[in-house]
């Protein structure tokens, strides 16, 4: 049987508030604070680097630099609010609509109007660019869905199966003939332009005002409505599988990050929440001061911007580590096995962290203390732990309790001279009225002392430490007198009043408290009689 190495005890630690999640949002600093005319409407960064975005406010849409976060175009030719300013892949152009039913297109670098849609006669506030960027989605309040040919300016298909206002909707990226929408009807609907129908739909059970597609081959949606959050199996035929509440009032906004492992929601409750996917519970919070309009995160994940009610444009940038950096270069340049490059990397090309590794089988090495305990010397094990090197309070603890399993502690501490006593007395002197050591070392002190009794006066050095030893112990025992005479007064003040009863009944019993420091009591009572 192989050897078993020494356990050293963890005692329970009080949690840091702040987890590794919320370190990570909190270094989004120094938020800038830009007012718009109006609303902020739409919030759509550009695929491509350097990752501007468009802000659609009022009667404009305004491109903001990612560096400066300067606003360094505005498009204003339109003639009422404009919503949904969104990039193309390509980042070239740009398609929003308006409150006159209008969807334009425009080039991002001149501003000229490119193409006019023409068929909607209510507001549209879904504008959307297909993947196939030969086609763009929209969807408006006279209740109709339309996919237009960018070429032709014309539409190619209509859906008029929603009953109420259409808010939402989203081109799959990896089927560009698979719509998804969502409308104040409550529902959820997946349209097939191959069959120009729905195919499936989903009851929301609230106004829907924001869709997502999960990448990756978009088996799964999210939809925002009310003040719930709901995700949807579309290969289960469109199965609620998770339904969450973390809001208190209506999510208007929804956001992934680069890798889709972090949902965003925007809230009128004021709150900016971030959700883990795996679970679905909120990692962190941010707060804001207005109702939140729309929220988006930047590609590479390094501007958090959010659009309020009250024209606020708030905009969050993240400083990047150099080992981010690294890490992030690394995974781009990630060579997919199968291909050429992959078969012509060379001699000098290191695995990758996803490749099959056959492992050596390594012998576990020992800590000097372990040896000895390996090999029965306890005497030379409990030096090593008390050494200048080592001296840890859970490892001397862990080592004295381990001695004391094997009923050997009696043996480990005899024949000392005051030399090799001046370490472990001295550890006793520090930690004997720490709570989580105390027991122990009260029974560790009682053999030292049984074993070294009839020997003392005969080293000044050892003398000197037991003094103090004993100064330690009886202030220990001053103190927990004291305490237990403060919770007899304060007992004898709480009887005597006439509170309500409700407040006496929540106050711990202080016969619990007193009976939870007797036993640390009478075994410092023991020390102080030897």
């Amino acid at each position: 049987m192989d050897y078993q190495k020494l356990v050293i005890k963890k005692n329970p630690r009080v949690l840091y508030k702040e987890t590794p999640e919320a370190k990570y949002w909190k270094r989004f600093k120094s938020p800038i604070l830009i007012k718009e005319y109006g609303s902020v409407t739409s919030i759509n960064f550009s695929p491509v680097s350097p990752h501007d975005f468009a802000v659609s406010s009022s009667a404009r849409v305004q491109i903001y630099s990612s560096k400066t976060h300067q606003a360094k175009k505005t498009i204003s030719r339109f003639k009422d609010i404009a919503y949904s300013g969104s990039f193309r892949q390509d980042g070239k152009l740009i398609v929003a609509g308006d409150g006159t039913g209008l969807v334009q297109m425009f080039d991002v670098n001149s501003r000229a109007i490119l193409r006019t849609f023409r068929a909607h006669s209510m507001p549209v506030h879904v504008a959307r660019f297909s993947n196939d960027k030969t086609h763009v989605l929209s969807a408006s309040d006279d209740q109709t869905v339309r996919l237009w040919d960018i070429p032709s300016e014309s539409s190619v298909h209509v859906f008029e199966e929603h009953e109420d206002y259409v808010r939402a909707g989203v081109v799959s990226d990896d089927n560009p003939n698979l719509i998804l929408t969502g409308s104040y009807d409550q529902t959820v609907k997946l349209f097939d332009t191959r069959t120009n129908s729905s195919v499936m739909t989903m009851q929301h059970g609230a106004p829907v005002e924001s869709i997502l597609m999960y990448p990756g081959g978009g088996s799964a949606v999210v939809s925002a409505g009310g003040p719930t959050l709901k995700v949807w199996d579309l290969l289960a035929g469109g199965r609620c599988i998770h339904a969450i509440s973390n809001h208190q009032k209506t999510i208007t906004s929804l956001a992934f990050n680069s890798s889709a492992s972090r949902l965003l929601t925007g809230s009128l409750d004021h709150h900016v929440k971030i959700h883990n996917v795996q679970d679905y519970k909120v990692v962190h919070s941010i707060k804001y001061p207005a109702p939140v309009m729309s929220v988006a995160l930047s590609p590479d994940d390094s501007h958090l911007v959010a659009g309020m009610a009250n024209g606020l444009l708030s905009v969050r940038q993240r400083q990047y580590k150099s080992e981010e950096k690294a890490t992030t270069k690394k995974s781009q340049d990630y060579i997919r096995s199968g291909t050429y490059q992959y078969f012509m990397r060379g001699q000098s090309s290191m695995g990758d962290a996803a490749d099959f590794t056959v492992e050596r089988r390594r012998r576990a090495k020992l800590a000097k203390y372990d040896k000895f305990l390996k090999q029965h010397e306890y005497h030379n094990a409990l030096d090593a732990v008390l050494g200048p090197t080592q001296r840890q309070a859970g490892l001397v603890t862990a080592m004295l309790q381990e001695l004391m399993h094997r009923q050997v502690l009696e043996s480990s501490l005899s024949g000392r001279d005051d030399v090799s006593l001046e370490p472990l007395v001295t550890f006793l002197i520090r930690h004997i009225n720490t709570p989580s050591y105390t027991n122990l070392l009260v029974d560790v002190s009682e053999i030292l002392l049984d074993i070294y009794g009839p020997v003392l006066g005969q080293s000044p050095l050892i003398d000197d430490l037991l003094r103090k030893l004993s100064r330690k112990v009886n202030g220990e025992i001053d103190l927990q007198k004291d305490l237990i005479q403060s919770m007899a007064a304060l007992d004898m003040l709480f009887a005597k009043s006439t509170t309500s009863s409700s407040s006496l009944s929540s106050l711990p019993s202080s016969s619990n408290s007193l009976s939870s420091t007797t036993p640390a009591l009478s075994n410092i009572e023991k020390v102080k009689a030897q």
